[in-house]
C-alpha cells in the first residue's frame, strides 16, 4: 500500500483535470475535480484514513507531453511529491485527426515516447520514489476503429517506457477492454474520450489494483 504521510500527484489532461478548481481549491468546486483522482483520493482516505495520503490533480484540459513538457518543474518537480501518477497522449494522438492540416501541433509517437520518458527520469533524479505510467485510451471496441489502433501504439509506447524505467503500468485501455465485452461504448463516454462517472471509476479501480488496494 501507499506509505503515510505520502504527497500524490496526479497529472495529465481533461480527463484528470475534470472541473478541478485551481490552484489548490481556492474558490468554488473541488481541487480535485469530479473525476477519477477525486474517485482514488476518497477510497484512499475511507478505507486507510491512518495513511493521510495528501492527493494533488495538476491536469490541465487539452494538453499533450509538449504543454507537460513546459510545465513540468512548476507542476511537479518544485512541488516535491513522493509519488506521480501521469496519464497524457490522447490529445497527442487526436492532434492527428482534429487538426489535420495544422502538421506543426502533431505529435508523432517518436516524440511522445522520447518527451514522456524524459519526464519520468526527471521526476525520479528529482528525489520521486513512484511513478505511475497510464496508458491513454479510446472507448472502442472495434478493432478496425483508425483511432482505437493509434491509441494503442501509444499505448504501447508507454509499457516500453515503463518497463525501461522500471514505473508502475497501469493498462487502462485494457480496463475498458473488459467493460466493453459487456456495454456500447456510448454507455462510457459521449464522445469515446471523456468518461462518465462509471468510466472514471474503472479508471480509479485499475489505478487503486495496482497499490494493492483492499476493502477492509
Amino acid at each position: 500500500m501507499i506509505p503515510k504521510g505520502t504527497k500524490l500527484i496526479m497529472i495529465g489532461d481533461s480527463i484528470t483535470d475534470c472541473d478541478r478548481v485551481r490552484p489548490f481549491g481556492e474558490g468554488k468546486g473541488d481541487a480535485l475535480g469530479n473525476g477519477y483522482v477525486s474517485h482514488i483520493n476518497a477510497l484512499l482516505e475511507s478505507t486507510y484514513p491512518e495513511l493521510d495520503v495528501r492527493t494533488i490533480n495538476m491536469g490541465i484540459s487539452a494538453d499533450t507531453t509538449r504543454e507537460l513538457r513546459m510545465r513540468w518543474q512548476t507542476d511537479v518537480i518544485d512541488l516535491q511529491p513522493d509519488w506521480v501518477s501521469i496519464m497524457i497522449g490522447i490529445n497527442d494522438i487526436l492532434r492527428h485527426y482534429n487538426r489535420v492540416h495544422i502538421k506543426e501541433c502533431h505529435v508523432s509517437l517518436e516524440e511522445y515516447e522520447q518527451t514522456l520518458e524524459a519526464l519520468v527520469v526527471e521526476a525520479k533524479a528529482s528525489g520521486v520514489q513512484e511513478v505511475f505510467l497510464m496508458t491513454p485510451f479510446f472507448i472502442e471496441s472495434s478493432s478496425d476503429d483508425t483511432l482505437r489502433g493509434m491509441t494503442l501504439q501509444y499505448g504501447a509506447a508507454v509499457k516500453r517506457i515503463s518497463e525501461r524505467q522500471s514505473t508502475r503500468f497501469i493498462d487502462v485501455q485494457s480496463a475498458f477492454d473488459r467493460h466493453l465485452k459487456h456495454h456500447y461504448s456510448l454507455e462510457l463516454a459521449a464522445d469515446r474520450v471523456h468518461p462518465t462517472q462509471t468510466g472514471h471509476m474503472i479508471i480509479a479501480r485499475e489505478w487503486l489494483k495496482a497499490v494493492g488496494y483492499e476493502w477492509l
